[in-house]
């Protein structure tokens, strides 16, 4: 990965991240709320080519900026009965239970609602952090589900999946250890996006690059997954 500084007419400076993959085409995203942009370019493309690319768009990174910016920002949640929450691709309602067992602690799905049974006296990084472990097993629970069917139709085998709250990546795979560590925010997306996800980091067993063979397996094991690739990447939800 390597950076290019954007240097507008008055001055104002935007960093510009570049990777480098096996794709025929540069592609520009501009990316919120922060509006980070990011640059993937083919593996051979000279550096003062991406550069005049990315001076050629300046007036559309900027413009995709604005736009960004003028978006409502998101209050974090305090996980209080009322507010909403994203669950499967779905927006709930909350209702929150205090001073409950621990037996009686986690959540309940009933249609448009989510109970959540939480201990009494939690400070709002405590109770921020209780749910997160709620999503966690929740997300654990699907994955366990999934994993067998997809290990049985690949032929691949992973040692061990685990859950990471990661802020640029869905999922990674540590080949050598063959252990997949699989996004929390998943958990907030419809669940075709975590099959997706799982998919693609069980094929890196089978090839380590993005490459040709690599996207081949993924049009064998799941054809319509560029249409639920953008899905992941467009649809609203967060934990």
């Amino acid at each position: 990965m390597g950076e290019i500084r954007l240097v507008h007419a008055d001055g104002k400076v935007i960093p510009v991240e570049f990777q480098r993959k096996h794709i025929k085409r540069m592609h520009l995203h501009v990316k919120g709320p922060e509006g980070r942009v990011v640059l993937s370019a083919p593996l051979s493309m000279p550096r003062v080519v991406l550069e005049a690319f990315v001076v050629e768009n300046a007036a559309w990174i900027e413009q995709k900026r604005q736009q960004l910016r003028c978006l409502p920002v998101k209050q974090p949640h305090r996980y209080l009965t009322g507010e909403t929450i994203d669950l499967w691709g779905e927006r709930k309602v909350l209702v929150v239970h205090v001073g409950c067992s621990a037996r009686g602690e986690g959540f309940l799905v009933r249609g448009s609602k989510v109970f959540l049974s939480v201990p009494e006296g939690l400070t709002d990084t405590q109770r921020v952090r209780f749910v997160r472990e709620q999503y966690r097993h929740t997300l654990a629970a699907r994955m366990a589900e999934l994993a067998p069917s997809l290990e049985q139709h690949t032929g691949l085998f992973v040692r061990e999946w685990r859950t990471k709250d990661m802020k640029t990546r869905w999922g990674t795979c540590n080949i050598q250890a063959r252990r997949v560590w699989i996004n929390l925010q998943l958990a907030a997306k419809p669940p075709v996006c975590l099959t997706y996800v799982m998919l693609h980091e069980i094929l890196h067993l089978a090839e380590r690059d993005h490459n040709r063979r690599f996207y081949a397996l993924m049009d064998r094991y799941m054809p319509e997954w560029r249409q639920v690739r953008q899905l992941l990447e467009t649809s609203p939800g967060n934990c």
